[in-house]
């Protein structure tokens, strides 16, 4: 080979090299589809599976436990801002927005019980922070009135939660960064502009000390919801799930598709606020217990919620008596209430053997099995609570409500895909891994974190008010449950 030739050769891999470490690339490009005997539907299979290669996982560290005489809720740690800043704030399936407090809060928590540092979130120092006004399509999504006026006004948000508790403030735009998983065990970071309230003032149980986060982050069906926002980018599908892990805290929060362990569903019930399902049966050990009507068979707006965000299990006041009967009926023990809704007794046996199963029993023959270490707590070494709760709510046409929370859904992996609109759940050891899959198909490992080690030994033996019973979102305007 000549000298003249080499050098043009090495001249042309030169210019590919600048091309390439300065992002740009000129090719020539013919149209996969050019022809015209190419059917229509194969340009958008095209673009489909050009989409899902695109689609990202996201693993959500977990802290956090449901027992009742400990933290009684799951938080995670998310990144905001421009530099990104770490915030811890609650995991709450039965809400739509996130929101943290920001600066200035005169009454906003400054410590808290759970051994993390907070936060106060403050626009100034993000260079990407934006407002969210009333002339933002997204305040006009959330009001849904007119109630937003002027249209130079701020976007405000005002959240009343089921113990009273309520975060008023702004909606503002900016960079969420959370872990993008990359390979087995491996993630990267990704960033994307979303809105989120930026709370100005707290009330009730969210300014206490014991509990204390910097916030809420709902995954609420709505298109409020940040997986909903994520989504609507073309980032993530709309499926996430959870592994609550009851026994030594923490666990997995994932969002993306799961591949294994495989997880049998329950259609939701369509047009609801909440994750509604159809509970057709409940039995102690395999005796039945009878249930409400509008239970069984979904009328109006009653059913069967599922929601991280709630603690325990409320039942109608029928089926709580009944079912505590025939616990004790196979275990009699001698009860007595604490602070007025905890049916505890003395016991020095292990309660797994001596205690039996619930049962709980979905459309699609889809079961779930609630273990004796799952609905009882101890107080103490020889004393135990049942978390089973009687409720006694019900919606505005009367129909009665199940509210199912960390209580029965601990130690499962409890899937949500609302692109297909069902839930379903398996047993699984929330403290080691899963296996989630991307949109090219390739499946990677998403192991349990526990963000507070030693957390339950910090408020151990108290009762940590329960702070998401259901709620009630008021946006520049009333709204009512169901």
């Amino acid at each position: 080979m000549d000298l003249s030739l080499t050098l043009r050769i090495l001249a042309a891999v030169f210019m590919v090299l600048i091309q390439y470490a300065c992002g740009n690339f000129v090719f020539n490009v013919t149209h996969k589809f050019a022809g015209k005997d190419k059917q229509l539907s194969e340009l958008k299979s095209h673009d489909s599976f050009r989409h899902a290669r695109m689609l990202a996982n996201i693993d959500l560290p977990l802290g956090g436990d449901s027992r009742a005489d400990s933290i009684g809720l799951y938080f995670t740690k998310i990144k905001l801002g421009s530099p990104p800043k770490d915030y811890h704030v609650q995991v709450d399936t039965g809400s739509d927005i996130l929101w943290v407090n920001c600066a200035p809060c005169s009454k906003c928590p400054v410590k808290t019980d759970l051994g993390i540092p907070l936060r106060l979130y403050d626009s100034k120092a993000s260079s990407t922070w934006n407002k969210v006004g009333c002339e933002d399509d997204f305040c006009a999504f959330i009001s849904q009135s007119d109630t937003c006026e002027p249209k130079t006004k701020p976007c405000s948000y005002h959240v009343v939660y089921g113990d009273g508790s309520t975060s008023d403030g702004d909606f503002v735009k900016d960079n969420i960064t959370l872990d993008q998983v990359t390979g087995n065990l491996r993630t990267a970071p990704l960033s994307q502009q979303v809105v989120f309230g930026c709370g100005s003032n707290q009330s009730g149980q969210l300014g206490q000390t014991d509990s204390a986060l910097d916030g809420i982050m709902g995954f609420g069906q709505a298109n409020t919801s940040v997986i909903s926002q994520l989504a609507a980018a073309g980032n993530v599908k709309r499926i996430f799930s959870h592994c609550l892990d009851n026994v030594n805290g923490g666990g997995i929060f994932a969002v993306g598709e799961v591949e294994s362990p495989v997880v049998k569903t329950t259609p939701l019930v369509p047009n609801q606020v909440h994750y509604n399902v159809i509970l057709k049966a409940i039995d102690v050990d395999g005796e039945p217990l009878d249930l409400p009507p509008s239970i069984a068979s979904f009328g109006g707006n009653g059913g069967t919620i599922i929601d991280s965000g709630t603690t325990l299990a409320y039942l109608p006041q029928d089926l709580y008596n009944s079912l505590l009967k025939q616990i004790t009926t196979r275990t009699p023990v001698k009860l007595h209430m604490v602070q007025e809704t905890f049916a505890c007794f003395s016991f020095t046996s292990n309660t797994d053997k001596a205690f039996p199963v619930v049962n709980l029993h979905f459309e699609d023959s889809l079961k779930l099995t609630v273990y004796p270490h799952d609905y009882l707590f101890s107080l103490r070494e020889d004393m135990y609570c049942f978390g089973w709760q009687s409720g006694g709510m019900t919606t505005q046409d009367g129909s009665d409500v199940i509210l199912l929370g960390d209580l029965v859904l601990s130690n499962k992996l409890v899937v949500y895909d609302l692109d297909n609109e069902v839930i379903g759940w398996a047993d699984h050891n929330c403290s080691s891994s899963i296996k989630v899959k991307d949109g090219s198909g390739a499946a990677y490992s998403v192991e349990a974190d526990n963000l507070i080690q030693s957390a339950s030994s910090v408020i151990k033996g108290t009762f940590v008010p329960l702070l998401s019973i259901l709620i009630w979102v008021f946006l520049s305007f009333t709204s009512q449950f169901c």
